[in-house]
């Protein structure tokens, strides 16, 4: 009986009360009251294409709309290849045909909320990895009209970690509030990236573990991600994300 008392504790204080903390913020911040009302226009992050020669990639990512923006994000990848006239973006949404090309800006505000730039290469090594990226995209096995669920996935943030897993030269893992990012296709179990320098384990997106590289050490609950970042310094916290560097 402690030992289960002493569970409940640690899951309270770290994935409970942040996720609480971030909602009560939430609840009171400003915000747009829907979809029609948000603003989907271009941040500004991202330089005019014909200014910038070399081939680019970018991985973004962005609180969602509604009550959910408090603990979940969504993300989305955009490529330009050497010389291109435009960027391409890619991103996963919950209608339509889900995997959408070009749909908004590739540096848009998403439902008002400035996007967080989760990694970037450029020059020959995103000429190399471009390629990549647009294979691991036509591969992605929920890409059909109805191939979405919100939550635990196959959602936006599921998308975007496939491809993640299949390209590691990228470098990265999502945010912490990457919703569905544990999620593996499929309904696999377990999962090594493309270089064998991360690994996987999940019941279907609800309650999992990865490790690795990239990873760190990461415990991941009904979606919620808490963890440490060895390599590059920092602690992950559910519906707040990553401090450190």
């Amino acid at each position: 009986m402690k030992l289960l008392r002493n569970v409940l504790v640690l899951f309270l204080v770290i994935y409970l009360m942040p996720a609480l903390g971030a909602a009560g913020y939430w609840y009171i911040k400003d915000r747009p009251a829907n979809w029609r009302e948000a603003n989907w226009t271009s941040a500004g992050i991202l330089p005019a294409a014909k200014t910038t020669p070399q081939a680019t990639i970018h991985i973004f990512s962005a609180a969602t709309g509604g009550m959910k923006g408090a603990v979940a994000s969504h993300a989305w990848i955009v490529t330009k290849e050497a010389n291109a006239a435009g960027y391409n973006r890619y991103d996963k949404v919950g209608w339509g045909t889900p995997v959408r090309k070009n749909a908004y800006a590739p540096d848009a505000f998403w439902y008002s909320n400035t996007p967080r730039t989760v990694a970037s290469v450029s020059g020959e090594e995103a000429a190399r990895l471009i390629p990549k990226i647009e294979k691991a995209i036509a591969a992605y096995p929920y890409s059909t009209p109805g191939a979405y669920r919100i939550w635990p996935g196959p959602n936006s943030n599921t998308f975007v970690a496939h491809v993640l897993r299949s390209v590691p030269e990228l470098g990265v893992v999502l945010p912490p509030d990457a919703v569905g990012r544990d999620y593996l296709p499929e309904g696999k179990l377990f999962a090594v990236d493309a270089d064998g320098r991360d690994v996987h384990a999940t019941l279907y997106g609800l309650l999992g573990v990865s490790a690795g590289m990239r990873s760190g050490l990461e415990l991941h609950i009904m979606g919620l991600v808490a963890g440490i970042d060895v390599m590059r310094p920092a602690i992950k916290i559910p519906a707040i994300g990553r401090i450190g560097i």
